[in-house]
């Protein structure tokens, strides 16, 4: 039985656990928290950093293939275990490489794959410096995640807001929507693309609100998407599940945003949505499998079940029977103990033939499903 390892425990990690149910693996898991939505569903837990080297590393040793469910990872540890014979996927330097704002958008630039414009600055004088060039997205080089780590610099006031720290300027595009293409990649370097999903972003929180799935899109824009999406992941060289998002301007222009090296948000619905899920394809790829179908058996929305605002502590679920309720409506509730404000705590994938029914209940959901405290 192979033996694989995910460093992080957090909710991506319990997807991919509940997927490994299927397949002949035995499963570690490496994460400080014990209470981690992961800790209960492997086959071995231990607790540790996964930014120590020393931890990662004897870790590695543990098993015959290692995975991320999180990118802030030690890279080095992971190269050492590489070099020692432990296959990592996604490989060390692609993980490198997305790992960092500015090494993922100067790849985009010397690959020659469409993304916004960009500099890079390190301090906030730096920032003041190229006022001329807002209004821009500020991230932070390191350590981003769920909209923390990136700012809106609309204009010269909100230079305040910006890091003191090595960040990349983008030029910010006029979007008409966002997209998310996933795309597995097995060793033999053989694809399998998902459908493309319409992202709607909460811009209060900076975090994926719900998404449909396909994405309502010309076939032009459709075949720019999927041909940027394969050269992003062409040009990281190394197996593994990738999530490329990205903008269509009005112009009908495709710009990339961000490639995560791993299972994704945007590829939730495929859980129930398409024959092989995300899940289910990352362990086809650790295991050495066919790669599976990634055809839909019916359309979707996933509804994002975060924190409401004020509430922190015990989390508590209103709501939920209204929503077990509807039919074709499938709940994910992460484990999570505790509740904050914007903090991810499940999902809603809906199914439907119908995109306005798909509309209707992604809504309706929304405003019936809250995620409160614990009186």
């Amino acid at each position: 039985m192979v033996k694989a390892g995910i460093l992080g425990g957090g909710q991506l990690g319990r997807m991919l656990l509940q997927a490994a149910i299927n397949y002949p693996v035995e499963t570690y898991i490496l994460e400080n928290d014990d209470a981690c939505p992961s800790a209960h569903l492997c086959h071995h837990f231990i607790k540790g950093d996964i930014t120590n080297y020393d931890a990662v590393y004897a870790f590695g040793k543990m098993v015959d293939v290692l995975t991320i469910e999180i990118e802030n990872v030690n890279v080095a540890a992971l190269e050492q275990l590489a070099a020692e014979g432990v296959k990592v996927f996604p490989k060390p330097a692609a993980l490198k490489t997305i790992k960092s704002k500015i090494a993922q958008k100067t790849f985009y630039k010397e690959n020659e794959i469409p993304s916004s414009d960009f500099l890079v600055t390190n301090t906030i004088a730096e920032v003041t410096q190229q006022a001329s060039f807002l209004p821009a997205v500020h991230k932070i080089d390191q350590g981003g995640y769920d909209g923390k780590g990136v700012v809106l610099l609309k204009t010269t006031d909100d230079i305040t807001q910006a890091f003191d720290a090595p960040s990349v300027m983008e030029k910010m595009v006029d979007i008409k929507k966002e997209i998310s293409i996933i795309i597995a990649v097995n060793e033999k370097g053989q694809t399998a693309i998902y459908e493309p999903t319409d992202m709607v972003v909460d811009q209060r929180l900076n975090l994926l609100s719900y998404q449909i799935s396909p994405a309502s899109l010309t076939d032009k824009v459709l075949w720019k998407a999927e041909a940027i999406a394969l050269k992003v992941v062409n040009g990281l060289k190394s197996p593994g599940i990738f999530a490329v998002e990205m903008f269509v301007d009005h112009n009908e222009n495709v710009w990339v945003n961000e490639t995560a090296p791993r299972v994704h948000n945007s590829g939730h619905h495929s859980i129930e949505a398409c024959y092989s899920s995300q899940f289910d394809m990352l362990w086809r790829v650790l295991l050495n499998y066919p790669l599976g179908n990634t055809e839909h058996i019916l359309p979707s929305a996933i509804i994002n079940l975060v924190g409401e605002a004020g509430h922190t502590g015990i989390a508590e679920y209103e709501g939920l029977d209204a929503v077990l309720n509807m039919t074709n409506v499938f709940v994910h509730i992460y484990g999570k103990k505790q509740t904050k404000p914007g903090r991810k705590m499940g999902h809603v994938t809906v199914l439907s033939n119908e995109p306005q029914e798909l509309l209707h209940k992604a809504n309706q959901i929304k405003n019936v499903l809250k995620v409160i405290a614990k009186k």
